[in-house]
């Protein structure tokens, strides 16, 4: 039967008494208890069903939800008689910092006491409901947007307090999107003021709190021991590439295909699969974001649902402002090849300017990027080190990276040339191709370290290769661009497939002036179109029925700034 679709509700007990489309998670219920760990620490990417999860764990757990056999009825977490004993037989804290994005410390700080103090307020019936001391009524009124630093830190233990005291039992605390003030902090430079208050905060709550029986915390990355959870020794730590919850989070390949069939989507499984598949967690792989899922399974339309929900500013400066071979790196993904990078799992935010380790580490605990596999090497002391393999996740984020790329060649100085530069391939007008994209690379390289005479071990091509798909995006409407494809009888770099076959079609083969090879730039310039011409390149085009005079094959030779096509 098909259930209604809804998206943005967070809340489990609004999804099941209003019968929402829901897929089953609750046997991460289970798996988390059986797990037995003191504080679990669990990082997901955005949008991946962190809250509700969390608002799951509270509805099972939370005596206030005691007796609410109805929300888990027919669930695999009530196949066992021994969960069913358990639900609702804990006191629960819920807190979520989703919200918790302040450009400055007082205000972060405030939205944090805001939170608190609504949490309180939701409590207050309960709490009001025991026979409290005068000491403890103040203190529960104490907890408001103005409070102090300290009660403010101290503010979830003291209620574990109150709460064991007087149900005669140790707490669960859930604190989702742990990271989010965090991020906030190092994006609009507070950094140092925000750890200090939240160290805090996570050491009373996590540590030093007699009152605790289990909590959760949920976030987007794994922010550095050293940095934030230096006196959590207790604390287990479940990332993308960890097997514990693998697939607890997100959709399974075969509850999205099972939904498709249920809502009429059936024949669109491979395209839904090269859109929204791709992310893997420890050994789970095939895993789908919750959000692109619905929204396709509501609209039936091919979206970039997942990476619109938010503004990406961050990944977007650390790719446009990191080093040259930080680029390399992207031109080779955007060529929908795999890098092998050293990372760091551990996210050290005021490294993330200067550190490539702690760049991929953020890319990849945010879903931007997907760990192929994990290779094992030694060092030049015979010591073992592991290297990470890792490509673009699916086609909707490689869409956002390819924007980005557009975005740093697209400015008010640059745009009438470029322009006319689309206008020209369109037009076949070879000259006026060469004198507009000139134009273009010499503004645009200018801003970015392509190298006079870069070395084969940078292989520039893909940086250039980068540059020239950003300037095909607007091209989307009409055409299918696709990159680093087989046709024929090797790998294309760049093919415009146009959407009416009736329409002419283009093969782009980039190649950058070697002097070992070439003597001068036309040389290059025949080097791709030998190559286009000998690897049958065109052939993909001819089997969907373009006739060949409607094909034009380009070769594109670089030399530092300047650009000759062919």
């Amino acid at each position: 039967m098909k259930q209604r679709l809804a998206t943005g509700i967070d809340s489990f007990e609004r999804l099941r008494k209003e019968q929402y489309f829901f897929v089953d998670k609750t046997y991460f219920i289970k798996e988390w208890w059986e797990q037995g760990d003191k504080v679990t620490l669990i990082t997901r990417p955005r949008r991946f069903g962190k809250t509700m999860n969390m608002n799951m764990l509270e509805c099972f757990f939370s005596t206030k939800y005691a007796g609410r056999d109805d929300l888990f009825e027919g669930l695999s977490v009530w196949e066992d008689e021994k969960y069913r004993e358990l639900q609702g037989t804990y006191p629960v804290i819920n807190l979520s910092f989703a919200d918790m994005k302040a450009s400055d410390f007082s205000r972060a700080k405030e939205d944090i006491c805001i939170a608190l103090e609504v949490l309180v307020n939701s409590l207050r019936d309960v709490l009001m409901g025991f026979a409290l001391s005068e000491n403890e009524k103040q203190y529960i009124n104490d907890i408001n947007k103005k409070m102090s630093d300290s009660t403010a830190v101290n503010s979830l233990k003291y209620l574990s307090n109150i709460f064991e005291k007087h149900i005669g039992k140790k707490v669960i605390i859930l604190l989702d999107e742990y990271d989010t003030p965090l991020i906030e902090a190092y994006t609009h430079g507070y950094w140092e003021e925000m750890t200090e208050f939240m160290r805090g905060l996570f050491n009373a709550t996590f540590k030093s709190n007699p009152s605790l029986y289990r909590g959760v915390m949920t976030g987007i990355t794994r922010i550095s021991k050293e940095s934030m959870f230096s006196d959590l020794n207790n604390l287990k730590v479940c990332t993308t590439t960890s097997n514990e919850y693998s697939s607890c989070f997100g959709f399974t390949e075969e509850e999205v295909f099972s939904s498709m069939d249920t809502y009429g989507y059936g024949e669109q499984k491979e395209a839904v699969k090269r859109w929204y598949d791709g992310f893997i967690f420890g050994e789970q792989r095939d895993m789908y974001n919750p959000w692109s899922i619905i929204n396709y399974l509501a609209t039936g339309k091919f979206k970039n649902y997942w990476v619109n929900t938010s503004s990406n500013a961050l990944v977007n400066h650390l790719m446009k402002t990191g080093s040259k071979n930080i680029k390399m790196e992207l031109g080779m993904l955007l060529k929908e090849k795999t890098i092998l990078v050293d990372m760091e799992e551990e996210v050290i935010y005021n490294q993330l300017d200067d550190n490539p380790k702690a760049i991929w580490g953020l890319l990849v605990a945010s879903g931007y990027l997907k760990v192929v596999q994990i290779h094992e090497e030694k060092d030049f002391r015979g010591q073992i080190r592991e290297k990470y393999e890792l490509s673009i996740t699916n086609e909707e984020v490689y869409r956002m990276f390819a924007q980005f790329v557009e975005g740093w060649f697209h400015s008010e100085e640059i745009e009438d040339v470029y322009n006319a530069f689309i206008q020209a391939l369109l037009e076949h007008d070879l000259d006026s191709m060469n004198e507009y994209f000139n134009e273009v690379a010499l503004t645009v390289f200018s801003s970015f370290d392509t190298g006079k005479h870069p070395s084969e071990r940078t292989k520039p091509e893909n940086f250039y290769h980068g540059f020239v798909l950003g300037l095909m995006m607007d091209l989307l409407r009409d055409y299918e661009i696709t990159s680093n494809r087989e046709s024929g009888l090797g790998r294309y770099d760049v093919m415009l497939v146009p959407r009416d076959l009736k329409k002419d079609a283009f093969v782009f083969e980039f190649k950058v002036f070697r002097p070992s090879k070439e003597k001068t730039l036309e040389d290059t310039v025949n080097a791709a179109l030998q190559q286009i011409e000998e690897k049958k390149y065109v052939t993909e085009l001819l089997e969907k029925g373009i006739p060949r005079e409607n094909i034009y094959c380009y070769g594109f030779a670089f030399e530092g700034k300047t650009v000759l096509i062919g």
